[in-house]
């Protein structure tokens, strides 16, 4: 019942300072400025900090200095209620502005963050929250746009036992949303459970991961945002978020080797953490690789992976996270 996970150990791997209860989501700037979504609590989940509230977490990978720390968030916005899932990051060309996009669960609700930030001050200032009833169980989000975005959703009901319900039947009823002001619609459908979801460094694919399904989903982007299927590979483990490499276009996913340890947990049978890349997506024969992986000794129930110059971040749902060399 429970699969032993065959090691793959990267030499030179620390963990970051100071995380204990999750880095859920991971999102680098091309400075090398990672944004780090941590203290995600979930229903009938393990969790290290239960009394703490979430936070973002801002580490530079340009320092050397593996020690995240806390973004301050603008006077107005009820930090309590931080319960932060996935994020994303927009640049904007015209200015240069940093746009936060953080995936919020106050109370079990789905809202979506919007902040501006402000580097010089290491703090985000709160623009917008976005409720939609459409974004009912979002799960991850990638930013086109200062007010823009693609989402994806997990379940299609909101109810905490029919959800189970129809994780334990299969319905394939999730899919993925873009969201702008003036216009609000679903644009993919037929996923089992959304998951992760990221854009292509050209701008013309999105990717999204479907975690029941064992599957990442190629879509094209459409000048009017809608969304055209484009090819489905199976990666054969239960993936989460994902990343895109900002040099090969390579995609990085953190996942789970075996569900029923993360959510039965026992200290005698820990949650381990698996991390693979996927290099020619778009060809006939991608090639998919396991780069990590671990029983839970160090790592537990990763989440995400993604990379800078020759670095490597690896996040968890509630658990730490762990930087590795790969050059």
């Amino acid at each position: 019942m429970f699969n032993e996970v065959v090691p793959v150990e990267i030499p030179g791997c620390q963990l970051l300072k100071g995380i204990e209860a999750g880095s859920e989501d991971i999102d680098i700037l091309p400075n090398g400025l990672a944004f780090i979504s941590t203290g995600m609590k979930l229903p009938y989940v393990k969790c290290f900090a239960p009394d703490k509230p979430g936070e973002i977490l801002l580490l530079d990978l340009e320092n050397g200095d593996l020690s995240p720390v806390p973004l301050r968030i603008s006077e107005g916005f009820d930090v309590s209620s931080l319960n932060p899932h996935g994020l994303s990051t927009y640049i904007d060309e015209k200015d240069g502005t940093v746009y936060l996009f953080v995936v919020n669960h106050p109370q079990l609700q789905s809202i979506v963050e919007i902040f501006k930030f402000q580097e010089e001050e290491r703090s985000l200032l709160h623009l917008k929250s976005v409720k939609h009833e459409l974004l009912s169980n979002v799960n991850d989000i990638v930013a086109v746009g200062p007010e823009s975005f693609y989402a994806t959703i997990d379940y299609y009901f909101t109810n905490i036992n029919m959800k189970y319900v129809e994780l334990f039947l299969g319905f394939q009823w999730t899919g993925v949303v873009y969201y702008s002001p003036g216009d609000v619609r679903q644009v993919a459908k037929g996923l089992y459970s959304g998951n992760g979801i990221t854009i292509s460094n050209d701008k013309k694919y999105i990717y999204a991961a479907d975690i029941s399904g064992h599957t990442i989903h190629v879509f094209k982007k459409n000048e009017d945002w809608s969304l055209t299927p484009v090819k489905v590979l199976d990666v054969n483990f239960l993936l989460d978020n994902l990343s895109v490499d900002p040099e090969t276009g390579d995609i990085w996913t953190g996942g789970l080797p075996n569900a029923l340890k993360f959510f039965v947990y026992s200290e005698d049978y820990l949650p381990g953490s698996e991390v693979i890349r996927v290099q020619n997506i778009h060809s006939d024969n991608p090639i998919i690789t396991r780069i990590y992986a671990n029983n839970g000794s160090v790592l537990q129930g990763s989440s995400c992976a993604s990379v800078y110059k020759g670095q490597l971040l690896v996040g968890t749902i509630v658990h730490r996270a762990l930087h590795c060399p790969l050059k």
